[in-house]
């Protein structure tokens, strides 16, 4: 059975199987080679699984220049000299833990990491040995890496120069390294001990909660980095002997087992299409080629793959991420986060471009940038933070902005789980149909983002910025309405054909208090999409679509309207009935003194 045919039993066994997700290990990565994936693009999954109760904040961070004598604080009370401007990126941040956070920053370089323990001895003892410096280092060293590399092998080289001079406060972890042209895997013991092998370009590397790298050879560069007595150090402590025969193997010395988790062998079956039996004297390739070029779509598969052995995706997920770098596009186009929040069988992805500015205010707890930064704020989020945040009646019949997007993910999550069978059907029908929609645009999205590029930079990610948030609310509410019909079983009017289609003009009763603007409704839209606009007391009111360029394209309301909540329907046509080209455009609203606007994808 070759790969296709696995990762489409995948998609049905999310839907037939008639048990709740179960307990899963821990978190998991699948890391494409650019060579492996159906692109040329470097592909890198992961998916982040903690216990108890947690959130997810996703914010972009800007690029901040610092002052001479500002420095950075490590956790246990170290400390280094910050570097003049530190660059952009998207963050998400998982409250309260130290080693839950991913990273993409504006070069397209993705960070995210894997707990595998070692046998290497306790903190304190590697302190009195001096292998853990001033506290050693840990939550910073992914942020580190964000704010200060341009590539992929820059940050594996900034990881090893900070964990030479601070060693490393936990276990032991690996972290994924990613950018446009290639990915490593950075394995990392407690103190000061740590290699870091490239993945190839036409293999895919499966990585569950053990260490993976296992024959290293540090002559070699272009592949390999670590710390120069990785051997002799394994050597000394008993963990290796080389008059064995045995050639030296990084995880057999230094896992804290015998490097054996049974999703790294499922992992490899599904991408190769073949039943990998295992002896438990044997160890699996660090890599394996695929029986066919992978897709973002595959990879997502893998993350939500449920099965009687080797469960990858399980409601201890707090996001499925899915890095697609590309390096013939310029980073804030050709590198995005697709993600989902939540555990990714029952989410829905979200394109995240890095080019982006922001992100919606509810996909993250409002604070000050500076506040939400530091290691206090992290480390001890306000009362309140982990609390359920979803009202009784749905969002979109109370008609205001809603609470903490998180948790309408969590929920949905959580009551899919209570009658998995027949749950999951209606939520994959809807969110299945909503990420083919998005797919089928990507080329369309960012061939204008490209256009746009070429003569303001500034607009194109204006643009980007608007089509991800865009989605990320429609996502929003699609969750809260499933949520609402899983709780009431009530329908609550999705489509689970078109599940962006809305049609028709209407008109609330009830008075609203302001005047406003509402985004339209499917953006971006093929044949037709809905503007629905408030108003709050009888007057005349002009709305109207114009082009990019300021050009007038069409008239769509203009006559007094009477307080309420009116919708109008634009069908991507100008005054004269003809047919406009696909690009961005602005929908401007007078009425008495108010005035707004919103910008609008057309894709033809």
């Amino acid at each position: 059975m070759n790969v296709k045919s696995i990762l489409s039993v995948i998609v049905v066994s999310i839907s037939v199987t008639t048990v709740a997700a179960s307990d899963v290990l821990g978190c998991y990565a699948v890391v494409v080679g650019k060579g492996a994936s159906e692109d040329g693009s470097v592909i890198f999954g992961h998916n982040e699984q903690n216990g108890g109760n947690r959130i997810i904040n996703l914010r972009v961070i800007p690029r901040i220049r610092h002052k001479p004598q500002d420095v950075v604080k490590l956790l246990r009370g170290g400390a280094l000299p910050e570097v003049e401007e530190t660059y952009s990126f998207i963050w998400s941040e998982n409250p309260g833990l130290e080693f839950s956070d991913t990273y993409i920053n504006e070069w397209g370089v993705a960070v995210a990491s894997n707990s595998c323990p070692t046998r290497e001895d306790s903190y304190s003892e590697l302190q009195a040995r001096g292998e853990i410096v001033d506290g050693g280092i840990g939550y910073m060293l992914r942020r580190l890496i964000v704010q200060r590399a341009k590539t992929a092998r820059e940050g594996v080289q900034i990881a090893g120069e900070l964990l030479n001079r601070f060693g490393y406060a936990a276990s032991g972890r690996t972290l994924t390294i990613a950018d446009a042209n290639e990915a490593w895997l950075l394995s990392i013991v407690r103190g000061k001990h740590w290699v870091a092998q490239r993945v190839p370009d036409d293999e895919v590397a499966l990585l569950p909660n053990v260490h993976i790298i296992s024959s290293i050879d540090l002559n070699d560069s272009d592949n390999f980095m670590g710390a120069p007595d990785i051997v002799d150090y394994a050597i000394k402590r008993g963990w290796f002997n080389p008059e064995s025969g045995k050639p030296f193997s990084f995880r057999a010395a230094y896992n804290l087992w015998d490097g054996w988790d049974i999703r790294q062998r499922q992992g490899q079956s599904l991408v190769t299409g073949k039943n990998i039996k295992l002896l438990p004297e044997e160890q699996l390739p660090f890599s394996v080629k695929p029986d066919h070029k992978l897709s973002v779509k595959d990879v997502v598969n893998i993350l939500r793959y449920h099965g009687p052995r080797g469960t990858i995706c399980g409601p201890q997920t707090q996001e499925a991420a899915v890095f697609q770098l590309r390096n013939w596009l310029p980073p804030e186009i050709g590198c995005i986060y697709w993600r989902t929040s939540a555990e990714p069988c029952s989410g829905v992805l979200i394109p995240w471009y890095v080019g982006i500015t922001e992100t919606p205010e509810i996909y993250y707890k409002p604070v000050d940038l500076a506040e939400h930064l530091t290691l206090s704020f992290h480390f001890n989020p306000p009362a309140g933070t982990f609390d359920y945040e979803i009202p009784p009646t749905p969002l979109f019949q109370r008609g205001d902005k809603g609470g903490f997007a998180w948790w309408a993910f969590k929920t949905l999550q959580d009551l899919v789980n209570k009658d998995y069978q027949i749950s999951m059907n209606r939520v994959r029908a809807v969110f299945d149909n909503f990420e083919a929609s998005v797919f089928a645009n990507q080329s369309a999205v960012e061939g204008e983002a490209l256009r746009l590029f070429s003569k303001d930079k500034v607009l194109a990610k204006l643009f980007l910025t608007d089509y991800s948030k865009n989605l990320a609310l429609q996502a929003v509410d699609m969750a809260n309405k499933m949520v609402y019909e899983l709780r009431t079983g009530t329908p609550a009017g999705i489509d689970d054909s078109e599940p962006q289609k809305e049609q028709g003009q209407k008109r609330s009763l009830e008075k609203p208090r302001d005047f406003c603007l509402s985004q339209n409704y499917p953006n971006p839209f093929n044949s037709q999409t809905t503007i629905t606009y408030q108003v709050a007391q009888t007057c005349l009111v002009r709305l109207s679509i114009y082009a990019l360029t300021g050009q007038f394209i069409r008239t769509l309301v203009d006559g007094n309207r009477p307080a309420g909540t009116h919708s109008v329907v634009w069908d991507g046509t100008d005054d004269a009935g003809q047919n406009v080209a696909s690009g961005v455009y602005f929908c401007q609203m007078f009425a008495g003194s108010f005035s707004a606007t919103r910008r609008l994808l057309l894709i033809r």
